[in-house]
């Protein structure tokens, strides 16, 4: 059986990333890239479109896991009558092509093991020519060739059953047998093969440096850091790129079609990604993420998309992969992203407020920076009138979404804040004054509902949108406004779900124009955090705060929804946004609990 979303451990080489399910199986992993085509899709199937299950023979789910100290690094254990063992299973960062290490462990006593690899390339559609070279078993298909070995070597006795590889070996106190699953384009020699546990010593002292680095020292440091280390995995280290989830398809409603792929960087997340990783101290993984950004969004400001791939590709074709029947039977499974195509004019707001927060960071200055912010600026002013998809990337009509006017406002106030700080710059901040005040009007006239003393999702409209919380944070208007508090007071009431927020009322077919519904938006109760954190309610924020900690997995990790009905997690997982909300919700608390 599928395995539950939050059933599954990331591990990864800040390139791409796998699932691990408690029951030992590998039931996800894109090599090379986030982006690139599956080995183990069974995530997204079943066993036959890829897995690798390594544990003990007729055993279920382990005992316990959890992951080293402050790593990456999972380590499953499982007691059985015979014995105990402990998996340990990692990707080290990576030299040349990407190595996914195995270690079994015996604890105690003795405990026969059994290995499954069911490699199926091409998303699970390509069964691959599985051949012995050098004593290690070679998995070639197209473009792509997987080694796979085994150390102690000829500790393990290893057959061929059902276009399956499959080890048996017992394994007892103190002993350890390593496996290393390696990848390189199938034209190419093999590289030079890593030693498991070397590599394991080496990703140990890499996690714990990095992690070392942490500068946050507040309440919920534990679950800080993990949020941090999850979104450092999530960086696709070459370029800086920081995806939104290692995964594609996994429903926001089980059984529905809202399934989407979320394996590119989005420009949305921008923003709160520079201002978690600046928060924490780590300069330069905000630096990393603000040069890619510049090089995405070059070009014609008309041409801004809301998305990129790793290193700022452009074109991103949705496709639907009919073999897979999807999680659970969650259809249809797509990749690429077709949203890639859509107007969201906040996005403009979120590049040149990410500019200015680094600046404000300290972050070198680019030369260029402030040119691009002039190019932006320039096209949203005659933009920003028009209708958009907004940030929820809605596939109905085109509506004037109060969220995407509020963030053409930062854009014009963050200009002129920027000019006011540093006046060695050009520009003319007269007139984005007069854009931002112009803004503004529109929004809390157009936008505002005087009678419920809220603001809706759009002109006009009677919907609610949770993304109206943001905007005492973002500083359009101040938290003790009536029209701040009436509107949290409202969307509380209204888009609450046993406690947890909607991005938008339960009809989302009316806004998004699709069928079914989906779960409650974890990075939405993030924000209704922050919202009653500003608004004076110090202890409806920390009381939330802290129940959302408790929907973590037993590893720390969040996707990007929950069904509070059925008790578990939906969406692609883990979620970026999702850890970028409880990180900001975590340092605000801390300020609040410093200034007390």
């Amino acid at each position: 059986m599928t395995q539950l979303i939050e059933d599954y451990a990331l591990i990864g080489d800040l390139q791409t990333a796998a699932l691990v399910g408690r029951n030992g199986s590998i039931d996800w992993l894109c090599l090379p890239r986030f982006d690139s085509p599956a080995c183990f899709a069974a995530l997204l199937g079943d066993e036959e479109n890829g897995h690798w299950r390594v544990a003990p023979a007729g055993a279920g789910n382990c005992t316990r896991r959890a992951y080293r100290d402050n790593t990456l690094i999972l380590e499953s254990v499982w007691e059985t009558r015979s014995g105990t063992v402990k998996v340990t299973d990692f990707m080290p960062q990576r030299d040349e092509a990407p190595d996914l290490v195995r270690i079994v462990e015996g604890i105690s006593g003795t405990v026969s093991m059994r290995s499954t690899l069911r490699l199926r390339f091409d998303y699970g559609n390509v069964v691959p020519w599985m051949r012995r070279t050098d004593g290690h078993r070679v998995a070639v298909a197209g473009p792509d060739a997987v080694w796979l070995r085994s150390e102690p070597e000829g500790r393990v006795k290893t057959w061929g059953q059902q276009f399956s590889t499959c080890s048996s070996f017992d394994v007892s106190e103190g002993e350890k047998v390593a496996f290393v699953l390696s990848w390189h384009p199938s034209h190419e020699p093999h590289p030079e093969f890593i030693d498991p546990h070397d590599a394991l010593e080496h990703s140990i002292e890499d996690w714990e440096e990095w992690a070392g680095r942490c500068q946050y020292d507040g309440p919920y440091q534990e679950a800080v850091l993990r949020s941090l280390i999850t979104l450092k995995a999530l960086i696709y280290a070459p370029t800086g790129g920081i995806v939104a989830a290692p995964t594609t398809s996994l429903p926001e409603e089980i059984g529905g079609v809202r399934n989407w792929d979320y394996r590119y960087c989005w420009l949305r997340d921008s923003t709160l990604t520079l201002g978690a990783f600046v928060a924490a101290g780590y300069l330069d993984e905000a630096a990393a993420w603000r040069d890619w950004l510049l090089r995405a969004v070059a070009g014609d400001p008309a041409d801004l998309q809301i998305m990129y791939g790793l290193s700022g590709e452009r074109r991103l074709p949705e496709t639907e992969l009919a073999w897979l029947s999807g999680y659970e039977g969650s259809s249809p499974v797509r990749i690429g992203n077709e949203a890639v195509e859509q107007l969201q004019l906040d996005v403009y707001g979120e590049v040149i407020d990410s500019l200015y927060l680094a600046r404000s960071a300290g972050l070198m200055a680019k030369p260029h920076a402030w040119n691009l912010q002039l190019s932006l600026l320039g096209f949203l002013e005659s933009t920003w009138r028009e209708p958009d998809e907004g940030l929820w990337e809605v596939r109905g009509p085109r509506r004037h979404f109060v969220h995407s006017k509020v963030m053409a406002w930062v854009a014009a106030d963050r200009a002129v804040r920027t000019l006011e700080e540093d006046p060695t710059l050009h520009g003319d901040a007269t007139r984005w004054r007069a854009m931002r005040d112009e803004v503004h009007r529109e929004v809390c006239e157009k936008g505002y509902d005087p009678e419920r003393n809220t603001f809706t999702q759009s002109y006009g409209s009677t919907e609610l949108d949770a993304a109206t919380l943001l905007i005492p944070r973002v500083g359009f208007l101040p938290p003790d406004d009536p029209r701040v508090i009436g509107t949290v007071d409202a969307v509380r009431a209204e888009l609450t779900h046993d406690g947890l927020i909607r991005r938008y009322s339960a009809d989302g077919t009316t806004v998004d124009g699709l069928p079914g519904g989906e779960g409650a938006f974890l990075v939405c109760s993030f924000w209704l955090v922050d919202a009653l954190r500003l608004t004076g309610r110090a202890k409806d924020s920390q009381e939330l705060f802290e129940r959302l900690l408790a929907l973590r997995n037993d590893v720390g990790l969040l996707a990007e929804e929950y069904d509070p009905v059925a008790g578990r997690q939906l969406g692609n997982f883990p979620q970026a946004f999702s850890h970028i909300g409880l990180v900001g919700s975590a340092l605000a608390l801390r300020a609040d609990d410093t200034a007390g």
